[in-house]
């Protein structure tokens, strides 16, 4: 809206007491001001038709309030203050357009509405107000003229002759409505200036929107400011630039090293780097230039300068948090796993539900080939973003994971940013396959260097050594892996959240093969699938008789080996019809059993028990020998056993010599006798509590004569007061022991809880006795003078169980589930 200065105003007296109106969304003029107009309201026709019939040149301009309609006639739909106008000169342009330019007489008040049609006309009465001429008032005014003339400097479409025409205004009402008149306001804004009748509260109001508009035109001048400065710049640079390629060319120097850095200047700018990483690479390119191509330095910086545009600062990949979805991913990709499904999901669902939340790390521990790295890989696939994976297995030094200085020949980023430029977005599923076999020496502890890498609180500035830039890891999801977690340092254990992941039963292992390992190798080997066959019995006789393992990667093997032996039958000629491999046939193409089953040859003895362990390849069924010979009371243990567990077996002697009498132990046996206990598999190291019952049992067995029952096995820790303890990985041991077929197991009473976790089928199979002293244990453990019968049950009050309250678990009639 282009608005004249003043021109001299007419008296109030001209001003009729029922005027027409116009009523428009978008325009507020004040009084004293000449404004053109352009009109295409039909209705605003009928008036000035009627205003030319009576020779009237007065209407009067109010503003409809924003919340009223456009059709709304009716006095709350207007605001009651607007202006009085003349029209001074007026034209009709056709089609109902009109122009016209109009003056400001006077705030008028709108009284009533005297008529709506065809045209609006209303009752208004003049209101003005003459303040006294104060020296609050005087002050108000050059404040006013002050601000004013700021932001005429500010703002380039305001005229000289503007700010000198409000300089010289005396008059408070008119420099306010002057001033309101030509800064940028809202229209509503204008409109309470408007309606101010009261010329101080009119000039305060204003000092306010001045002091805004002065702001945000400051801000947008040093914003301008900015640009300009930097546009300059640039246009500056490349003009130098261009100079100093017209000068080397009429030196006749070669231009190859200006256009390598203008190149390194481009991929710099391509590839939308931070401002700090921008500035970085800047100063790289300079130091290029003054650089000759032939020195080692050079190579170093274009080294430095690649890395620098290639690693992904800002690029982000968008996650698919379907849990439906997720769910279906990693049902199809994995068997059974359920609780650490249901993690992984939870974990998915505090994502979905606040996307900046800072996740835990997860650590999957478990054996070899239960599918851990494979459990990442649908991790990624679920949430759509890319998979990495860096083996950490042997990494002695910390430079691995953090990079070399680039002080040193053939200096590189460490492990965690190579694989994060591999994937080309900042937020993938990030790997870290056998955390527990990180090496540490005197060249450095890379557990230390994953501390950072791994904690929620510091990984946003992730700083690596060569890039020597904090790097934002917070955006990838860490999944790492282990055999054993008590090989994980405390405090990066302390940064992750610890999921066990059991060896698999044999039931579990046979549905594994048939629903994905057979149909891998059969496309893995390029056969069709209805030229081989495998039948449940014959996955459960490779599984029992062929492999040794709580994974599937050896099974997984012999499924291989078969199908290559009927792909190379089938490439001959050999085989013509479909193979169905059956247990029967197995043998042909595997040849004879290679693992005899524990159970074949086992049979009561005296001083040999059974006892379970867990390892980092899952739970094992462990005979602890003991024998005696003629000697001077000395012991010994052998079989690569730790310390933790040769103080066991100290305590397991130390427990029987207190309680010879109890056990009908002559003393001179014990003192003219030397006692030596072995733990077969002599290559494999053993150590930790749980074999202190087995131990005190073999050698209970060995000094009583009594026989150890054959199918019973046993864990937990024993005291010198001959309390049992409580121990760890009752689930491995527990499934290992049903593979072995062993029908009871002794375990802590404290340990009855765990059994939750056990298989239901394998519960079903085994009798459970808990324990709270060793003197139990020997009363179910070993076998009395003809208290054993053919059918091998104890006859011995039992301990209660931990399955059903009644001393035992369910039993029933049905074949053992093996592993």
């Amino acid at each position: 809206m282009n608005e004249n200065p003043r021109a001299p105003q007419p008296e109030a007296g001209t001003i009729p007491g029922e005027i027409p109106l116009f009523v428009t969304r978008d325009l507020v003029i004040f009084p004293g001001l000449i404004v053109p107009l352009t009109v295409t309201d039909p209705t605003f026709s009928r008036t000035i038709d009627h205003m030319t019939e009576r020779g009237r040149r007065t209407i009067g301009l109010f503003l409809r309030r924003p919340e009223a309609k456009d059709d709304e006639k009716t006095l709350k739909s207007v605001h009651r203050i607007g202006t009085a106008l003349t029209i001074h000169r007026m034209m009709r342009a056709g089609e109902g357009m009109v122009r016209m330019i109009v003056q400001g007489l006077q705030r008028v008040e709108l009284q009533d509405l005297t008529q709506t049609d065809p045209f609006p006309i209303g009752r208004v009465k003049v209101r003005e107000h003459k303040p006294r001429r104060t020296v609050q008032l005087e002050a108000l005014m050059r404040a006013l003229k002050d601000d004013f003339e700021k932001i005429a400097e500010l703002s380039p479409n305001l005229p000289d002759e503007l700010k000198m025409a409000v300089r010289n205004m005396d008059n408070p009402s008119a420099l306010a409505d002057m001033i309101g008149a030509h800064i940028e306001l809202d229209e509503q804004v204008r409109q309470q200036l408007l309606s101010a009748i009261k010329v101080p509260e009119r000039m305060r109001l204003l000092r306010e929107l001045l002091d805004r508009e002065l702001r945000i035109l400051r801000v947008g001048s040093q914003i301008q400011d900015k640009a300009r400065g930097e546009m300059e710049k640039s246009q500056r640079e490349y003009i130098l630039r261009q100079q100093l390629r017209e000068i080397r060319k009429e030196l006749g120097e070669d231009d190859e090293q200006g256009g390598e850095a203008e190149k390194w200047r481009e991929k710099a700018e391509a590839a939308d780097l931070p401002e700090r990483v921008m500035e970085v690479a800047s100063e790289q390119i300079k130091r290029l230039e003054r650089i000759n191509p032939a020195s080692a330095e050079y190579s170093v910086v274009t080294t430095y300068l690649d890395w620098l545009v290639s690693l992904p600062w800002e690029k982000l990949s968008e996650d698919n948090l379907d849990l439906k979805h997720a769910k279906r991913v990693l049902d199809d990709d994995h068997y059974g796993l359920d609780d650490i499904k249901d993690r992984i999901l939870e974990v998915l669902a505090v994502r979905k539900l606040k996307p900046d939340a800072q996740g835990s790390i997860l650590c999957l521990v478990g054996p070899p080939g239960v599918g851990k790295t494979s459990l990442g890989k649908s991790v990624a696939r679920a949430m759509g973003r890319r998979f990495i994976r860096v083996s950490l297995g042997g990494v002695r030094d910390e430079a691995e994971i953090r990079g070399h200085r680039r002080t040193y020949v053939g200096a590189l980023p460490g492990r965690i940013l190579q694989k994060m430029k591999e994937a080309g977005t900042r937020n993938p599923v990030f790997m870290l396959d056998e955390v527990d076999k990180l090496v540490s020496d005197f060249r450095g502890d890379p557990s230390s260097a994953l501390l950072e890498v791994l904690d929620p609180a510091q990984n946003d500035t992730f700083s690596d050594h060569y890039i020597e830039i904090p790097f934002d890891l917070s955006k990838v999801l860490f999944i790492t892996t282990a055999n054993y977690a008590e090989m994980i340092p405390p405090p990066l254990q302390d940064r992750m959240e610890i999921i066990r992941l059991p060896g698999y039963i044999t039931a579990e292992k046979v549905e594994i093969g048939r629903q994905y390992l057979v149909k891998r190798q059969i496309e893995a080997n390029g056969l069709d699938k209805g030229r081989i066959r495998f039948s449940r019995a014959a996955l459960r006789e490779i599984t029992n008789y062929y492999t040794r393992e709580s994974g599937v990667r050896n099974l997984e093997r012999a499924i291989g080996t078969i199908c290559r032996k009927v792909a190379y039958g089938i490439a001959t000629g050999e085989i013509k019809d479909t193979v169905s491999v059956k247990k029967g046939n197995v043998h042909e193409f595997l040849g004879p059993r290679k693992v005899t089953p524990p159970w074949v040859n086992r049979k009561p003895e005296v001083g040999v028990t059974n006892g379970l362990a867990y390892t980092p390849v899952g739970g094992s069924v462990l005979q602890v020998e003991t024998a005696r010979m003629p000697g001077k009371g000395n012991f010994r243990v052998t079989g690569q056993l730790g310390e933790v567990m040769q103080e066991s077996a100290q305590i397991a002697m130390s427990w029987i010599r207190a309680h010879q009498d109890q056990l009908g132990i002559e003393q001179s046996l014990l003192e003219n006798s030397d006692t030596h206990i072995h733990v077969p598999e002599g290559a494999t190291k053993k150590d930790g509590p749980s074999a202190g019952i087995t131990m005190t049992t073999s050698i209970a067995s060995l000094f009583t004569g009594r026989r150890v029952r054959s199918d019973a096995a046993m864990t937990g820790e024993i005291t010198l007061t001959g309390h049992v303890l409580p121990i760890g990985g009752l689930r491995e041991k527990v499934v290992a022991a049903n593979r072995a077929r062993i029908k009871h197991v002794i375990i802590p009473e404290d340990n009855e809880k765990d059994l939750e976790k056990v298989p239901e089928d394998v519960r079903e199979q085994i009798e459970f006795h808990s324990v709270k002293t060793i003197s139990q244990v020997l009363e179910l453990a070993l076998e009395e003078e003809g208290a054993r019968g053919r059918d091998g049950r104890v006859k011995k009050r039992a301990a209660k169980s931990g399955t059903d309250g009644n001393g035992r678990a369910p039993a029933k009639k049905r074949e053992p589930a093996e592993v």
